[in-house]
């Protein structure tokens, strides 16, 4: 049934872009490559803004990791004392010097846990462009689909503009040999100036269409685009709706990512509780003996008014909220792929009905009428109710098509699955 409706299409679509060059409407060449779907969204996936500034983001990300590895700088101390002061220590003769090096000691695991979450942040940051990505891809998708079906609805207009026209000439004559009221000469001519309208209106809709994919994928769009894409469902396509679940999409790999970052800041700041110590060897050149000595110190801050519990505090706030919005995400993703299960089943039940034994039959009723009126068999409101039919049941059609893929679209972003670690 369904290669039936791809013929179909191809076939309409190719007499009316035809049609469509001998009027001048068409001045693209027919040498032009085709682009498809997938060449679409490779364009977009390079060109967009946003994939770009979600793969600075990871860059940013791997270098705050190596940030993180790194260890405190040592401190280079150099003092001078007993100088500029009373009796022999007016002048600066008598000062003692002394050059020290001041280096830090990070203790309770500080470097460790900073590197945690420098990972679970490159990790987050990773995920989050490969969610870019397939929202890019979603919609680059409904731009392609959208242009399609406009194409579409222009070549279908095109074909009965030229059907209007064959009309109205054969009412023409018609009249002209006496066989018909010129009544049905007006009629034919409104139908045919519709027709004419019509054509107009999914003109403009299609160049609009085939715009906006143009502005997507970064570049003029000169060729023809795949119609194919907008095939309907074959049998055992779409089976029973499956039971949601939000395991391994990308949305729950994101909250779950956010909350393993929350998880290492909560490390982060309990290692932040321990004081650190800073060791500083050095040398102390004494003036009056002209001796030189070692000195050692040690320092360690006192913890008396910030002891780092506001920070735990803090941090394990944002770890409770991160785990609560893990759990919401996974009930809206459940709902959201539930909703979009029975959308792709309604739209392919409406995309076989639309374009199945109803098309055929509308098909063959047109063309049966217009050899009929031409023949004198069939009156003209017979013919103009015929062609109206196949109108809307060809529109029914091309809507349906469109919005099942649209559909399988949208659920196939939802149950995409997230990328597997180190990958």
């Amino acid at each position: 049934m369904f290669r039936f409706v791809a013929a179909l299409v191809a076939a309409t679509s190719c007499v009316a872009i035809a049609h469509a060059q001998q009027a001048g409407v068409v001045s693209r060449p027919i040498s032009e490559p085709l682009l498809t779907l997938d060449d679409a969204i490779a364009l977009a996936t390079g060109s967009a803004p946003a994939a770009e500034a979600a793969t600075a983001e990871v860059d940013s990300a791997e270098a705050g990791r190596r940030v993180a590895g790194l260890r405190p700088n040592p401190a280079l101390l150099v003092e001078v004392e007993n100088f500029v002061g009373t009796g022999p220590y007016s002048g600066v003769n008598g000062a003692d010097v002394t050059a020290s090096l001041a280096i830090p000691l990070e203790l309770g695991g500080k470097r460790r846990a900073r590197i945690a979450v420098a990972d679970a942040e490159a990790r987050r940051a990773i995920l989050a462009r490969t969610i870019v990505q397939a929202d890019i891809r979603l919609q680059v998708t409904e731009l392609y689909i959208q242009a399609t079906a406009a194409r579409i609805r222009f070549a279908i207009a095109e074909d009965q503009f030229r059907i209007a026209s064959d009309t109205a000439r054969a009412a023409t004559v018609r009249v002209q040999a006496g066989r018909a009221s010129p009544l049905e000469q007006e009629r034919a001519e409104v139908a045919r100036l519709n027709a004419e309208v019509d054509v107009d209106r999914t003109r403009r809709l299609a160049d609009a269409a085939r715009a906006n994919l143009a502005r997507r994928v970064g570049r003029p769009i000169t060729g023809p685009l795949d119609v194919s894409i907008l095939g309907g469902p074959t049998s055992g396509t779409v089976g029973p709706p499956r039971p949601a679940s939000s395991a391994g999409t990308l949305a729950l790999a994101a909250a779950e990512a956010e909350l393993a970052t929350a998880d290492a800041g909560v490390q982060l700041a309990r290692s932040q509780r321990a004081p650190d110590l800073a060791v500083g060897p050095g040398v102390r050149r004494i003036e009056a003996t002209n001796d030189v000595a070692a000195v050692f110190s040690i320092s360690m801050p006192l913890p008396l008014f910030n002891h780092g519990r506001a920070a735990v505090d803090q941090a394990s706030a944002r770890r409770r909220r991160a785990d609560a919005q893990r759990r919401m995400t996974a009930l809206d993703v459940e709902q959201q792929i539930g909703d979009a299960e029975v959308e792709v089943h309604n739209a392919a039940a409406a995309a076989r009905v639309a374009s199945g034994p109803a098309l055929s039959a509308a098909i063959e009723a047109a063309r049966i009428a217009r050899i009929g009126y031409r023949e004198g068999k069939f009156g003209q409101l017979e013919l103009l109710d015929a062609e109206r039919t196949l109108i809307e049941t060809r529109s029914a059609s091309i809507e349906a098509l469109a919005s099942y893929q649209l559909a399988r679209a949208r659920l196939e972003r939802l149950t995409a699955p997230a990328p597997i670690e180190g990958n």
